[in-house]
């Protein structure tokens, strides 16, 4: 492999690099000249544009400043030039002359900075250049509503993230940097699951549906196919399966969660994590199908991670909890942590399983139980939930359900 830190990048060599990346740019550029007329440069001119940067540099290294920028508002008269006749043929459009200045600028880094710089811009370009058609059917696939919701997600984690102090407060030891890098990591994981749901749960139905639903929130997937058990009771049995995936799924994203924020208690975790998890999948292989459901599936809508009030409503529920498990320790001791993790496992069961490995004040026996535990509440809010929405199938969701939650007996015990 390659070092290029031990490579000595001498004249000769950031020549060579600005010539093989002017003709990388202009062997794409003349690939579409039989698609297009107007096309500013091919596999000649981008060549000689990086050169005349790379020459340009050269000169401004020797002394001679001015040439630089003489250099680049002379091809900037030019791509000008080229536009103004384009428009008058009535073809719109200018990529190719912005392609061509930033040829011009990466021969002129070439000579001037670290080579990985003007490589990376001229392999850059040449792919968004190249991969015109597909980025344009992303673009037109891609909902603004979801564009905006992670715009706005990104500039509220890069404003508040680097202002938020970075240290604890309070006795139960809240530190804001921490909250947010956790709000972070979990929105990004839901997110992952919400594209790949919307991408491909459609085409595949309700498993698909299910188990990618369920690293976004197996709560509310359960909930919105239980409501479309009660509307359509011929679908009931591909519903409850799709839940159960997505239960099942729970235990895998609380994994990489661990893993990501705690690895440190991986080892007391991952085997009983990951045993619930194949416990649930063989739960959901083991459904009857007693309707054959003719046409298209609807797939239940989930709620994008990425959106700002959600990523809040989850930062506060985290410190809120952290706050309650520490003074459950504190005033009651390992046997209030064990009731509150039962109780707390009936609503959102994340912010508090961080929260509890975040600030970890008891011993990991008991962790581990409390972990355990919280899910196990968690199943059987499920399956109830399931239940009360799904007539057809509520005796098949409530044999599932409560064989699953006993199934966690043996993890917490042992």
């Amino acid at each position: 492999m390659i070092d290029f830190e031990t490579i000595e990048w001498t004249t000769q060599l950031r020549f060579l690099i600005a010539l093989a990346l002017g003709f990388l740019v202009g062997l794409e550029r003349e690939g579409i000249k039989s698609e297009q007329k107007f096309v500013f440069g091919g596999v000649r001119t981008h060549p000689i544009i990086s050169l005349f940067g790379f020459g340009c540099a050269w000169l401004f290294q020797i002394g001679a400043t001015f040439v630089l920028p003489a250099g680049l508002l002379t091809l900037g008269a030019l791509t000008g030039i080229a536009y103004v006749a384009k428009i008058k043929a009535e073809r719109f459009g200018s990529t190719s002359e912005i392609s061509a200045l930033l040829t011009f600028v990466t021969g002129a880094l070439a000579m001037l900075v670290d080579v990985w710089v003007a490589m990376a811009l001229g392999v850059v370009n040449t792919i968004l250049l190249s991969e015109k058609a597909m980025l344009e059917s992303y673009v037109e696939r891609l909902s603004k509503v979801e564009f905006l919701a992670v715009v706005k997600f990104i500039l509220v984690t890069v404003i508040i993230l680097p202002v938020l102090p970075n240290k604890e407060f309070t006795v139960f030891r809240i530190n804001p940097t921490t909250v947010w890098h956790v709000v972070i990591i979990v929105s990004t994981l839901g997110f992952i699951g919400y594209v790949l749901e919307k991408k491909f749960g459609e085409r595949m139905g309700f498993w698909m549906s299910g188990i990618l639903g369920g690293i976004v929130s197996s709560t509310a997937l359960t909930v919105s196919v239980g409501r479309m058990a009660k509307a359509h009771p011929e679908r009931s049995e591909s519903a409850l399966r799709a839940a159960l995936l997505a239960a099942s799924m729970m235990y895998l994203r609380l994994l990489v969660l661990v893993w990501l924020i705690t690895p440190s208690a991986l080892p007391g975790l991952w085997y009983r994590l990951v045993g619930l998890s194949l416990i649930g999948f063989a739960f959901s292989s083991w459904i009857p199908r007693r309707h054959r459901s003719g046409g298209h599936e609807e797939i239940p809508e989930l709620q994008n991670p990425f959106e700002i009030r959600p990523a809040l409503g989850f930062a506060i529920l985290f410190v809120l909890l952290s706050v309650v498990t520490g003074f459950v320790l504190r005033t009651i001791g390992d046997s209030g942590l064990l009731v509150l993790s039962a109780v707390v496992g009936f609503g959102d069961i994340t912010p508090f399983i961080l929260s509890l490995l975040q600030g970890s004040g008891t011993t990991a026996t008991v962790m581990i139980a409390a972990i355990i535990l919280s899910p196990m509440s968690n199943t059987i809010a499920k399956g109830v939930a399931f239940a009360i929405l799904s007539e057809d199938a509520r005796r098949l969701a409530i044999q599932r359900y409560a064989l699953w939650a006993l199934c966690h007996i043996p993890f917490i015990v042992f």
